[in-house]
């Protein structure tokens, strides 16, 4: 999978967008499931609209710059078709904050457990914008129609991945400041 898919995905779901909206939606402290920068999504976003995946429009705007939203277009969506046929790589953990914990012994203690607890603070502010997210797509309704709203449901999906994720990375980081707690219960 590739940057490009991922941005045809975040086009099919939202209709239309700037640049700027999809750089919002790729940042960590948001993605539901692909993180970029905003120069990899601009230059990618550049070669989707040379290959025809991705029409553009200008917005003119008064005291600001004009705005390109962007649409997907057929060929994009025949991208996306063509690779939902195609095998996911599996999932592989890449976590600087592990690589640290895994040191643990040659490392400074107090600086790990730092690093830990701003983890815990980012998972826990990421799980509140999910949560808030879970709500506007629920809008009151129970699993069943959720799941049977097909415009819906792959966001649902993937939106429901990320809130156990972060929920999992709140207990894992608890769990790890507690291990890493002295006898007096400082850090």
């Amino acid at each position: 999978m590739a940057l490009r898919h991922a941005l045809l995905a975040a086009l099919l779901t939202v209709g239309e967008a700037s640049g700027y909206d999809l750089a919002k939606e790729f940042d960590p402290a948001r993605a539901t499931f692909w993180v970029a920068s905003p120069q990899q999504i601009y230059r990618e976003l550049e070669a989707m609209e040379s290959a025809g995946m991705v029409s553009a429009r200008v917005v003119r705007q008064r005291a600001r710059p004009d705005k390109r939203m962007l649409r997907l277009t057929e060929a994009g969506r025949a991208e996306l078709a063509a690779n939902s046929k195609s095998t996911a790589k599996p999932t592989a953990v890449r976590d600087e904050m592990l690589v640290m914990v895994q040191s643990l012994s040659a490392g400074d203690r107090p600086a790990i457990c730092a690093t830990i607890g701003d983890r815990l603070a980012a998972s826990r502010r990421k799980l509140a914008h999910y949560e808030r997210v879970e709500s506007a797509y629920r809008a009151d309704r129970d699993d069943a129609a959720v799941y049977a709203d097909s415009e819906v449901l792959g966001p649902y999906l993937t939106l429901l991945r990320g809130l156990a994720f972060e929920r999992e990375n709140i207990a894992w980081c608890e769990t790890a400041l507690t291990a890493l707690s002295d006898e007096d219960g400082n850090a």
